[in-house]
């Protein structure tokens, strides 16, 4: 099952006696044993029939014994276990799996960790449970989950906001939705997300951000290029040579694989190779003008060649400021 066929049955009362749920993604696994906590009984049910316990402090037999208990009062009781992956011997509770307690809802947030799936457990939980692994989002898909994140709540994005958001904040979701409720509190339901709206309140520039550092140099813009840098390395704690790097790379990475795609005239086409917003194909297409196939292709060598020197691989006593002012020097001039 996937998240959201989970959270669908859930809504319409199609409950599971065992929720394996576990990955390195934990955003999503605390969602669904929240959600679950928070809709399954009615608050009058919960005082006797709701537990949370932590995985470090439990044995088998204390989850066994916790889970084979009979509801006081109501239909069926709720145990979420969290720090699931500190449980010892976790493929002792294949027995319980193979014959759950129907009465009992029994959630395992077993985060940053996998489960062996040759074994018994796995196999017991596939039959008479959930199994739902959470795996990390790729950057390139961050965007357009932040604008399905906003859907939901009957807000929508600007492109580029989303794109500032996911530069800043990276692939890290719960730290994303904090961000955004920061944002969603003072919008209007039925309303977008604008830059603006993310400098005000979530304090990422709209105009010095890794986003417009790539327009700058797509576009050659020496100027535009120089003060973004200036800001970044006079605010060094906020922007990381590292990030500015590993962002700069996939750009340049993009631009390859805009370069090698045959049919550009097909915009949809284009946005799922390059794995970005049409509305952000333009931004390639100029940059594709002022940077060849062959220039793309040592700026990527040259952007390595920077990032172990960041490293302290090549030696050397360079600043990371000096370091980005020459990369960009170098980018904008080969």
């Amino acid at each position: 099952m996937d998240y959201t066929q989970i959270i669908s049955d859930i809504k319409n009362k199609v409950y599971h006696p065992i929720y394996f749920l576990e990955g390195e993604e934990p955003y999503f696994l605390d969602q669904i044993s929240d959600y679950i906590l928070d809709n399954v009984l009615t608050e009058d049910e919960k005082g006797f029939n709701q537990s949370i316990l932590y995985g470090k402090d439990l044995s088998i037999d204390a989850i066994m014994t916790a889970a084979k208990r009979f509801p006081m009062m109501a239909e069926r009781q709720v145990v979420v276990i969290r720090e699931a992956q500190n449980i010892r011997n976790i493929e002792d509770l294949a027995p319980y799996a193979e014959k759950p307690q129907k009465s009992t809802i029994l959630v395992l947030n077993h985060k940053y960790k996998t489960i062996d799936k040759r074994k018994r457990l796995y196999k017991a939980i596939q039959k008479n449970g959930v199994y739902f692994e959470s795996k990390p989002l790729y950057d390139n898909q961050i965007p357009a989950w932040i604008s399905k994140y906003l859907k939901g709540k009957n807000l929508g994005i600007d492109p580029r906001a989303a794109q500032m958001i996911t530069d800043f904040i990276g692939s890290d979701l719960q730290r994303i939705v904090n961000e955004l409720e920061k944002v969603c509190i003072s919008l209007v339901p039925g309303t977008s997300i604008m830059p603006d709206d993310v400098e005000r309140n979530i304090g990422i520039s709209k105009e010095f951000n890794n986003f417009e550092l790539q327009n700058a140099l797509g576009n050659r813009d020496i100027l535009k290029a120089n003060r973004i840098i200036n800001f970044f390395i006079d605010n060094e704690k906020n922007h990381p040579l590292t990030v500015i790097l590993g962002n700069l790379l996939n750009y340049f990475r993009k631009l390859l694989v805009y370069h090698s795609i045959e049919n550009k005239s097909d915009r949809s086409l284009v946005a799922q190779k390059l794995g970005v917003n049409p509305y952000f194909i333009n931004d390639y297409v100029n940059a594709s003008k002022n940077y060849t196939l062959d220039k793309a292709i040592k700026i990527i060598a040259i952007m390595r060649e920077y990032d172990l020197r960041s490293k302290g691989a090549r030696g050397g006593s360079a600043s990371n400021g000096d370091l980005l002012r020459e990369l960009t020097f170098k980018i904008l001039h080969i």
